[in-house]
């Protein structure tokens, strides 16, 4: 039941939950106390008020910011708090006393400086909301751009001033009880000093050098950086803050580009939760901007997603336009008709090629180009179980998607045999499960599902330590555990020996990486991997959530997966390593095979799991695997050769389209100067 109210409530948690609800009821529960009337009742009342509406809004709570749209917004409930205690006072036949005359004076003044307090805020931000936002771009040398406001003057600042009625509210409640008038003039007087230092505080970053200059000239700066930098290859991206995935997973083959790399973003958003990276970045939020930008070195630009804003640099004809998409699968989005606006469409390998000419799409066979998955890299390829280790098997199913289709996932209809069967095998495996971030935010049934099968793999590790036959090197653990301290101590430094920039404006101007501490904590992240896999014994049953270790870490340690239709299938097929697939919706193995390309070299999987042992003597007994030979087949249909590797491949196809994009461009010029030439004649 509960569960079911946070979901209603869109509330992160049981606690979120309580707070709101203590702070809807609190108000009826005020003015109860307000008619009745008892200081002491309307204290504590409002007390719950005050700190349920503070901790929603420090969680940031979805349900706390959606009461603006039925006008119980956050000014309103302050206001209703005072005139609630004006009725109070009332009751109390204090109507004609200084308490009284003094509230009412209080919160009109109070109120009176909401607005210049607004005003100023809002000023304040506009003019520090650069027309470009950008990271790795040196702005310092070329534009003053003052330091921003503290972020406590700025930060949740509405907050903080209504929060600042909070002295003559107690000040005056004191004063009803004890019928003394002193207590509410210290409150009301302590209220209006700290509302009008507020204000005052922000006055002097609306004038003079603390103000950033204009867009006129910002942008005239960007485009002297653009000119010097002179970018070959750009990444264009537009999307929803959910979407930046689409992008990060293409910034590391960015940094190994052989041309000179750049990324242009259109939405703030995608900038704030873009990963780090040492390739220049620039966020173009209005579309007149982007277009006016000199970007006239420029002759290849890359998208990663078919959205309506890429028709913004879609219009440039100096430069070769090219979709690269943001992973390579049998979804329908990977034979998007939109995808013909581009001079080429780059895919994995020919498995790509052949979904454009079965979708009949107009894409053109001549403009596709097989470039393998870059992103693939840090997968390892390797044939059998090594040498001293137990058998690995990694269980890494998808989420239940938004449609809540039980057939998305196997955790609910499969997913607790499978775990079975793995932990029951003979001989013995180690299982990891690795679910997916999203399980259960939809449907509870999964989230049960995953919480049972959590529990059994547990279970079955705490009967695996207990057992004599499984013996751990305590020498090599205490070692490792001891490295990843050290490591992540150091990582701790590293994050935080920057410190966080006050604003956009700041982060633009200070945003260039250092370049060595960016290489040390990729080279401490690879070094914590090493030691959080030495830290427990090869045959230990591990549950595996959060975000380290990362995926293919432990497509790393593993000899092989159990999985369902998603991206991680088509990734792991990268390391040659046998895989099974459950068909959960139950469509039988010849329709789901060929509905579903990825599958064609994995062990199909029903509900039951019963197949589970023909993955488990793959894993075994390598040299009779009967699916070995076609994932060599499907892992170079899918994804190309081996050789030359992908970002070769990928640097090739550039430099091969940067050719055609100038030779376009030496003919048009050569036309416009033979042209003026017949116009002189």
């Amino acid at each position: 039941m509960i569960s079911t109210a946070i979901r209603v409530a869109r509330v992160g948690s049981a606690a979120e939950l309580a707070a709101a609800v203590l702070m809807m009821a609190g108000f009826p529960a005020i003015m109860v106390a307000a008619l009745v009337p008892s200081v002491p009742a309307f204290a504590a009342a409002t007390a719950v008020t005050y700190l349920a509406d503070h901790y929603l809004h420090r969680q940031g709570s979805y349900l706390v910011n959606r009461l603006s749209k039925v006008r119980a917004g956050l000014s309103i409930r302050f206001l209703i708090r005072q005139l609630l205690l004006i009725l109070l006072l009332a009751r109390m036949s204090l109507s004609d006393g200084l308490i009284f005359y003094g509230a009412t004076a209080c919160f009109i003044a109070f109120y009176g400086l909401q607005a210049p307090h607004g005003a100023l805020v809002t000023l304040i931000r506009n003019r520090r909301r650069l027309p470009v936002a950008t990271r790795n771009v040196d702005l310092a040398s070329r534009v003053r751009i003052p330091d921003a406001p503290p972020m406590g003057l700025l930060n949740r600042s509405a907050e903080k001033m209504l929060h600042l009625d909070l002295a003559a509210v107690v000040g005056i409640l004191v004063a009803a009880q004890l019928d003394s008038p002193t207590p509410a003039f210290l409150g009301i007087g302590a209220t209006i000093a700290l509302g009008s230092l507020y204000v005052l505080a922000l006055m002097p970053y609306v004038r003079g050098k603390k103000v950033p200059p204009n867009a006129d000239k910002i942008l005239a700066k960007v485009d002297d950086w653009l000119r010097d930098y002179k970018p070959e290859t750009v990444l264009y991206f537009s999307g929803s803050k959910d979407s930046v995935y689409q992008v990060n997973m293409w910034l590391e083959t960015m940094e190994q580009l052989d041309s000179r790399p750049l990324i242009i973003l259109r939405e703030r958003v995608i900038l704030q939760n873009l990963a780090p990276t040492t390739v220049p970045v620039i966020c173009v939020p209005g579309g007149v901007h982007l277009m006016n930008m000199d970007l006239s070195t420029v002759r290849v630009a890359l998208y990663a997603a078919n959205v309506g804003k890429n028709i913004h640099l879609l219009r440039v004809p100096t430069m070769k336009h090219v979709f690269i998409g943001h992973g390579d699968s049998d979804k329908l989005a990977s034979v998007n008709p939109f995808s013909k606006a581009y001079d080429e469409v780059w895919v994995a390998g020919r498995a790509g090629r052949d979904r454009y000419a079965i979708a009949d799409v107009g894409v053109r066979d001549e403009d596709i180009v097989e470039v393998g998955r870059p992103q693939l890299a840090p997968i390892q390829v390797r044939a059998g179980v090594p040498e001293g280790h137990m058998p690995t098997v990694l269980y890494a199913p998808t989420w239940e998607g938004w449609d809540g289709d039980p057939g998305n996932t196997s955790l609910m209809l499969a997913g607790e045999s499978i775990v079975r069967k793995l932990l029951k095998a003979d001989p013995p495996v180690r299982v990891l499960y690795k679910p997916h971030p999203f399980t259960g935010t939809v449907l509870a049934k999964a989230g049960a599902a995953h919480q049972k099968i959590t529990a059994l793999i547990e279970k079955a590790a705490a009967e695996r330590a207990a057992d004599a036959r499984f013996q751990a090197d305590t020498a090599i653990r205490t070692a490792a555990k001891a490295d990843l301290a050290r490591i992540e101590a150091r990582l701790a430094v590293l994050a935080g020996g920057g410190g966080e920039k006050g604003d956009e404006a700041e982060a633009s101007r200070d945003g260039v990486v250092d370049v060595a501490k960016y290489e040390e904590i990729g080279r401490l992240r690879g070094e914590w991997n090493d030691a959080y896999w030495r830290s427990f014994p090869v045959w230990e049953h591990r549950v595996i959530s959060g975000s380290e270790p990362r995926l293919y870490d432990c497509f790393n340690v593993s000899d092989a997966m159990v999985s369902d239709i998603s991206s991680v299938v088509s990734d792991f097929i990268a390391s040659g390593k046998p895989y099974a697939v459950t068909d959960s919706a139950e469509l039988g193995v010849e329709e789901f095979k060929r509905q579903n390309t990825a599958v064609r070299a994995a062990t199909i999987l029903s509900n039951s799991a019963a197949e589970l042992g023909g993955l488990l003597d793959a894993v075994r007994a390598p040299e009779a695997d009967p699916l070995a030979e076609d994932r060599v087949e499907l892992k170079q249909y899918l994804l190309g050769p081996d050789e030359p590797t992908s970002i070769e491949q990928f640097n090739t196809a550039v430099a091969n389209l940067t050719i055609k994009a100038e030779a376009r461009n030496v003919g048009q010029e050569a036309r416009a100067a033979a042209g003026a030439a017949e116009t002189v004649v």
